[in-house]
């Protein structure tokens, strides 16, 4: 059983969506995750962030990620996000959800990814 690294409502800002005068303009989106890491067990024996994951590192990552380059789809930038995690920490797992606030009759819309580390060689 993994433990959990848990960021809610992280804001960024993307140039993101379908038609060309919606990416013109970076939007404001929220996103969600959970990290999935081996145990906190030595990290907290020891009182040491480097046994862990810094959330903190994590934070800016995702921020960077959103901002670099402009996407059409929520789920690229979920995939995006998702997969460079999952290379740059030692994570074994991401869910990850991405709130957009475009239709004017619902409160957001969003997209949900789980993501697992390839096996250990």
């Amino acid at each position: 059983m993994l433990d959990l690294i848990r960021v809610v409502d992280l804001e960024v800002h993307a140039y993101i969506g379908v038609p060309e005068e919606e990416r013109r303009d970076p939007q404001r989106l929220l996103v969600s995750f959970d990290l999935g890491v081996e145990s906190f067990s030595h990290a907290a024996g020891t009182d040491n962030v480097a046994w862990t994951v810094n959330y903190a590192d994590v934070v800016q990552h995702v921020k960077q990620i959103a901002a670099k380059r402009p996407r059409k789809l929520l789920e690229t930038l979920a995939e995006d996000i998702a997969n460079d995690l999952i290379k740059a920490f030692p994570i074994k797992l991401v869910r990850l959800e991405i709130k957009k606030f475009i239709l004017h009759d619902a409160q957001y819309v969003s997209v949900r990814i789980d993501r697992n580390a390839p096996p250990s060689k």
